[in-house]
């Protein structure tokens, strides 16, 4: 990549470490999601979960922007009252104030942005949709620490969309998740499903640069069409970046 090399921040989760002087509380990230950023020549950068007020001066240096995965968004941000799950479950608020204040910051700037899995359910609570707070018989993929490129099932792309302009209409994925989105949020369009009906994408009407996956593509560097994603965002951000915004 000519120039200078594009900024990609990547939301981090708060989580207790361990070490040999005692446990504290961790900013922390799969390191997927790194390893995938720099595989396109971007530089990623970890973000803090900080205050949601810090957000636009944080933004303001930022050439892009992905929304990880993790734990649970709290139902309470989308007007439920938490459901017993057998799976996940756990919540982290101010996690979810800093990332909901992201979504809405990036929607509204037009910061390049890709949403992953809990990523594309924040982005749907941001603009007031609601989740399904647990699937009964959705597929898994096995968890296999070398197989990087399992995948469980295809996903049919709505044709027309700004998904299906960069991947093929029939998609085969991974999937690590329990929740999805129920209700599409203000401006949310589904453009992807699974066989079950399960939204498995989502763009946002007007935010041509941010891209949401149900999936982890972070994971399936191996096949093209996957690191076809973290590609896109690093050719967005280097279009548009912190400086020329």
């Amino acid at each position: 990549m000519a120039g200078v090399r594009p900024l990609i921040g990547i939301s981090t989760e708060t989580a207790p470490v361990t070490r040999y002087w005692g446990t504290d509380v961790h900013h922390v990230i799969d390191a997927h999601y790194a390893t995938a950023v720099r595989a396109t020549g971007a530089l990623p950068v970890l973000l803090p979960v900080v205050d949601p007020a810090d957000v636009g001066a944080l933004c303001a240096r930022l050439d892009g922007l992905v929304l990880s995965g993790g734990n649970d968004v709290e139902p309470a941000r989308y007007g439920q009252a938490a459901r017993p799950v057998p799976t996940g479950g756990e919540h982290d608020p101010d996690r979810d104030g800093f990332e909901l204040a992201l979504a809405r910051h990036a929607i509204e700037t037009g910061l390049p942005t890709l949403a992953i899995c809990r990523g594309l359910q924040i982005v749907n609570v941001a603009c007031g949709g609601t989740l399904i707070q647990h699937l009964e018989d959705h597929p898994d993929t096995p968890s296999e620490p070398d197989a990087t490129d399992a995948v469980s099932h295809a996903i049919t792309v709505e044709p027309g969309s700004r998904l299906a302009s960069r991947h093929p209409s029939l998609l085969t994925v991974n999937s690590y998740h329990h929740q999805a989105v129920d209700r599409p949020g203000e401006g949310v369009q589904v453009v992807a499903r699974a066989a079950d009906g399960v939204v498995e994408a989502i763009e946002v009407d007007g935010a041509d640069q941010l891209v949401a996956v149900q999936w982890h593509p972070e994971v399936l560097l191996g096949l093209p069409e996957h690191l076809a994603l973290f590609e896109w965002l690093a050719a967005m951000a280097a279009a548009t970046p912190a400086r020329a915004r």
